[in-house]
C-alpha cells in the first residue's frame, strides 16, 4: 500500500521548509505508503549546505529514542528519501495528526536539525466488519418498522477516508437506516419494511456493504443472514391478483366462467381457503362461486347489450378469518341477438295528392343494440310504393316520394320498411308505416250514365218522381259532395223550371204541374251536377222525358153528326145485296196506342138482322138483300169504344131510309120516328113541331143555295161519302193510326141539285173489304181538313178520296 501511495502522492509532496530554529528545524509533508527511495525533499539546499561536504561532515539521519530510521540522505545530492514503509495507520492509528519526527545530524561542526515529516493518509485501506456473519432470528409476526442494530464497519484511514456510509442489498422486506454517534462515527439498522413470512422464504441472507469516502472508494461487506422463526400469520394467497375471461352473451345457467384460486401457506384450520364474493351486487345474481373449489359459473341472464363487462371482487378466507382478494373481469362479447329496432321519428300525415316527387314525408330512425358488424343495418322498402328511403345522417333516413300520387287511386298506403343487420346469421326486423293522401278538388262529378230517360204518364200529380240521376265524384268531403241543378232552358216556351225540379242533394227529379200527352210528348232538360271544392267543378248531363199517354179522351164521332145538330139520313137502294156498304161511321180518339184503338158495335136498330158494321172499320154494310117487307125507315144507334183500361165510349144515331129516289120518301117528320116517341105522345108532339121547324128552314136553305149556285154542274159523289168539314174537329191530331179514317176506302153519295146544303146523302155500292184491325189513322188535322174541304169545294158532282 505504501508503494501505492508513493505513486499516487509522490508528485505532490510539498516540502515545508520552517524558520531555522536553533538546531534548523525543518518540516515536510508527505503521503504515507511512498515508495523506498522517494525523495522527500533536498535538505542540502533547504538548510543552506553544500551538497558536497555532507559526505565530509558525515551527514546521517537519526531518531530521538533510536526507533526505525524512515528516512536517510544522499550525501551526494542532499536529497532526503524514503527508506523504510511509511504507514499512517501503524504509526499513528486514528489521530488525526501523523508526524514523524527524524533528525539530521552533521558534525565538523556538529549540528543537529530537526526535520519533522508529516504524514498524509491516503485511503490503503477497505472498511471492516468484526464478523464475517451477521445472523438475527425474527419472528415472521414481527411488526412492520421493528429495528435490528447491526454491527459497526471500521476502517483504518481516518477523514473521507473512513467510513462514510452503508448500503443494503435490495429485498422485499428490510431497509437500512444509517444514524451518526458521537464523534461522526456512522452506524446502521435493519429495519422490517414488510412483514416476514416464515412459509415464502424460511431463511433471508442479505449483503451489508460498507463504504469510505476515498478516491477511489473503497468498500467491505458483511453477510447478514436472518431466520424467520414461523407464526400463523399466511392469509391465503390468489394465483393471480387479476382474472380475466370473456364469455359469449346468453350463456346458459351453469356455464363455467372460469375457476380462481388461492393457497395458503399455514396447516391444518390456518390452512383452509373458502371462496366468495367480496361484495354484495346484482352480480351474485348473474354469476355464482363455488366455495370450496373457486369455480365461477354463470346463474342468471347475460346480456351484452345491458351489461358488456363485470368487475368481481373475490375473496379467500382460512379458518382464521385472515383473507385476501383478488379481481375477476368477464368481458361480455357480443353475439348477433337483437333484430334491428325501426323507429318513426316523424311523419307528414296525410299528406296532400299533388306534392311533387322528392317531397320528405317522414325520418325513420333504425338502432340495433348489439355491436360491431352485428349492428350494421341495412334498411330498404317494398318496391310497389311511390316512395323510396333516402340515407341521412349516421342511422337515419328520409322517407322521401317518388312519384305522383292519385288519392281516388290510392288514398291510403301502407308503407313496409325492412331493416337487416350483418351479423352471422343476419336479423332483420320491419315497420309498417300508415300514410293517407289528403284529398284536393281535381276530380268533376261524372254521371252514371251518359243520359237519362224518365218515362211518366200524362196526368201525374205535381211533385211526383220522374227519375233519378247520380253522379259520383272520386274526392273526398266537400270537394266530393255533389249539388244537384237544373240548367236554365225552355219547355214549349216556358221555363223548364216550371215543368220539373232536382232535389239538390239526392238528384231525384219531380214533376212541378202534371203533364199533358196531346200537348207533347217528349222534352229535355240539362242537369249539372257540381261539387263543393274550391274551385267547384261541374258536369252536365241530359234527361229525356217521356210522356205517355193514359186514356183519359173519350172517342168523338165525326160522321154522322150528333143529335140536335142535324138529321143524317143516307139512302138504300131497295136492289143492295148483302154485304153492301151503305154507311161508315167516323170517330177519331185524342189518345194513343191501345187508348185510341176503336171498335165499333150496333146497340139498336129497327131490323136488327139487316145490317152490320164493321167492329175496326166502322163500315155499315148489308148482311143480306133488301126485301120489300124490310121497313123503308131503318134507325140504328152505333157504339164506339176504345181499347184503353178503363174503356171510353160515345155513341150516334144513324138513319136509313131503303128508297130508290126522294119521291118516295115520307116527309122528314116520319125519319126522325123514334120507338121510345110512339110511346109517348108528348115527345110525338115535340118532335113534329121541331121536325116542321126544321123542314121550312131546310128548304129555305135549299132555295137559296139553289139560286146562289144555280150556274154550277150537278154535284155527283162517286162512290164516297161525303163527310162535311164540319164534321171534323179543328184541333185533332194523328193518334198513331187509331180511328176509321182510311185511305183505302171511297164512298159516294148521290145528291139531287140543291142538294149541298141538305143532309141527305144517296150511298152507292161499294167494295166488301173492310179495315184491317192492325191498321190505324195516321192522318193530322189538316189531312181531315183536305178531304172534307174537296168536297165542298165542287158545285154539284165532287170526288173526295183520302
Amino acid at each position: 500500500m505504501g508503494f501505492i501511495g508513493f505513486l499516487l502522492y509522490g508528485g505532490l509532496a510539498v516540502i515545508f521548509l520552517a524558520l531555522h530554529l536553533v538546531f534548523g528545524d525543518l518540516s515536510y509533508s508527505i503521503p504515507e505508503e511512498m515508495k523506498r527511495g522517494s525523495v522527500i525533499g533536498n535538505i542540502a539546499k533547504d538548510l543552506g549546505l553544500e551538497s558536497g561536504r555532507l559526505s565530509a561532515r558525515n551527514a546521517r539521519v537519526d531518531t530521538e529514542d533510536n526507533s526505525v530510521k524512515y528516512c536517510n540522505v544522499n550525501l551526494n545530492t542532499g536529497e532526503l528519501m524514503v527508506q523504510e514503509r511509511i504507514d499512517r495507520e501503524g504509526l499513528c492509528a486514528k489521530r488525526a495528526s501523523c508526524v514523524l519526527k527524524q533528525e539530521l545530524v552533521l558534525e565538523n561542526p556538529l549540528e543537529v536539525h530537526r526535520i519533522n515529516i508529516r504524514v498524509q493518509d491516503i485511503n490503503d485501506n477497505s472498511p471492516q466488519f468484526k464478523e464475517e456473519q451477521l445472523k438475527f432470528d425474527i419472528q415472521e409476526s414481527a411488526v412492520k418498522g421493528a429495528r435490528f442494530l447491526l454491527d459497526e464497519a471500521h476502517d483504518g484511514d481516518i477523514g473521507e477516508n473512513g467510513v462514510q456510509g452503508y448500503s443494503l442489498q435490495q429485498n422485499d422486506h428490510f431497509k437500512l437506516n444509517v444514524n451518526m454517534k458521537t464523534g461522526g462515527r456512522k452506524y446502521c439498522e435493519l429495519v422490517l419494511e414488510k412483514e416476514l413470512d416464515r412459509e415464502d422464504k424460511k431463511e433471508l441472507m442479505l449483503l451489508l456493504t460498507a463504504f469510505d469516502g476515498g478516491s477511489p472508494r473503497r468498500s467491505g461487506t458483511v453477510v447478514i443472514h436472518v431466520t424467520v422463526l414461523d407464526a400463523n400469520d399466511n392469509v391465503p394467497v390468489f394465483s393471480q391478483a387479476v382474472y380475466k375471461a370473456s364469455l359469449p352473451e346468453n350463456s346458459p345457467v351453469d356455464t363455467l366462467v372460469i375457476t380462481v384460486s388461492a393457497t395458503d401457506a399455514d396447516e391444518g384450520v390456518n390452512g383452509d381457503v373458502n371462496y366468495g364474493f367480496n361484495d354484495v351486487s346484482d352480480e351474485n345474481q348473474v354469476f355464482a362461486l363455488n366455495s370450496k373449489t373457486g369455480e365461477v359459473t354463470v346463474a342468471g341472464s347475460i346480456d351484452y347489450e345491458k351489461e358488456s363487462s363485470y368487475e368481481l371482487q373475490i375473496s379467500a378466507k382460512d379458518g382464521l378469518g385472515l383473507a385476501s382478494y383478488a379481481t375477476l373481469i368477464i368481458d361480455i362479447t357480443d353475439i348477433n341477438d337483437n333484430a334491428p329496432v325501426i323507429y318513426l321519428k316523424s311523419l307528414t300525415n296525410p299528406i296532400p295528392e299533388n306534392v311533387s316527387p322528392g317531397t320528405e314525408v317522414g325520418i325513420i330512425n333504425v338502432q340495433d343494440r348489439d355491436s360491431d358488424s352485428n349492428r350494421q343495418v341495412r334498411c330498404s322498402i317494398q318496391q310497389n310504393v311511390p316512395f323510396k328511403l333516402v340515407p341521412s345522417i349516421k342511422n337515419y333516413y328520409s322517407l322521401v316520394s317518388t312519384g305522383q300520387l292519385d288519392r281516388e287511386l290510392v288514398s291510403d298506403y301502407n308503407i313496409t320498411i325492412s331493416a337487416t343487420d350483418e351479423g352471422s346469421p343476419p336479423l332483420s326486423s320491419s315497420k309498417t308505416v300508415q300514410l293517407s293522401v289528403a284529398d284536393i278538388n281535381d276530380n268533376p262529378p261524372v254521371f252514371e250514365e251518359q243520359s237519362y230517360s224518365a218515362y211518366v204518364s200524362e196526368n201525374n200529380k205535381a211533385g211526383s218522381t220522374l227519375c233519378s240521376v247520380s253522379a259520383r265524384d272520386p274526392d273526398w268531403r266537400q270537394n266530393g259532395t255533389v249539388i244537384y241543378s237544373l240548367l236554365g232552358g225552355e219547355v214549349n216556351g216556358a221555363p223548364v223550371s216550371s215543368y220539373v225540379s232536382v232535389n239538390g242533394d239526392t238528384g231525384v227529379i219531380h214533376a212541378v204541374r202534371s203533364f199533358d200527352y196531346e200537348q207533347f210528348r217528349s222534352f229535355k232538360v240539362q242537369v249539372m251536377a257540381r261539387d263543393n271544392g274550391s274551385p267547384p267543378l261541374s258536369s252536365n248531363v241530359t234527361v229525356s222525358v217521356f210522356i205517355s199517354d193514359v186514356n183519359d179522351n173519350s172517342p168523338q164521332i165525326l160522321y154522322p153528326g150528333s143529335e140536335g145538330k142535324s138529321f143524317m139520313t143516307e139512302l138504300v137502294p131497295k136492289a143492295a145485296h148483302g154485304g153492301s156498304l151503305v154507311s161508315k161511321v167516323i170517330a177519331v180518339d185524342a189518345d194513343s196506342g191501345q187508348n185510341a184503338w176503336l171498335s165499333y158495335q150496333i146497340v139498336k136498330s129497327t131490323d136488327p138482322g139487316l145490317f152490320t158494321i164493321g167492329v175496326h172499320s166502322g163500315e155499315i154494310r148489308t148482311q143480306r138483300d133488301i126485301s120489300e117487307s124490310d121497313s123503308m125507315k131503318q134507325n140504328l144507334v152505333v157504339s164506339v169504344k176504345d181499347n184503353g183500361q178503363p174503356s171510353l165510349s160515345a155513341t150516334c144515331s144513324m138513319y136509313l131510309l131503303i128508297s130508290d129516289n126522294l119521291a118516295e120518301v115520307p116527309e122528314l117528320k116520319d125519319i126522325s120516328y123514334d120507338e121510345k116517341n110512339s110511346k109517348l105522345t108528348s115527345y110525338l108532339i115535340i118532335a113534329l113541331v121541331c121536325v116542321s121547324t126544321f123542314f121550312l128552314t131546310f128548304i129555305i136553305i135549299i132555295l137559296g143555295v139553289r139560286f146562289c149556285r144555280r150556274r154550277k154542274p150537278r154535284l155527283l159523289f162517286d162512290g164516297a161519302v161525303a163527310i162535311p168539314s164540319a164534321y171534323l174537329p179543328p184541333n185533332y191530331a194523328d193518334v198513331d193510326g187509331t180511328g176509321t179514317l182510311r185511305s183505302a176506302y171511297n164512298y159516294d153519295a148521290y145528291l139531287t141539285t140543291g142538294s149541298r146544303t141538305s143532309d141527305f146523302k144517296f150511298v152507292s155500292s161499294y167494295n166488301d173489304n173492310t179495315l184491317p184491325a192492325d191498321q190505324t189513322l195516321r192522318k193530322s188535322p189538316s189531312d181531315f181538313a183536305e178531304v172534307f174541304g174537296d168536297c165542298d169545294d165542287s158545285p154539284e158532282v165532287g170526288i173526295c178520296s183520302s
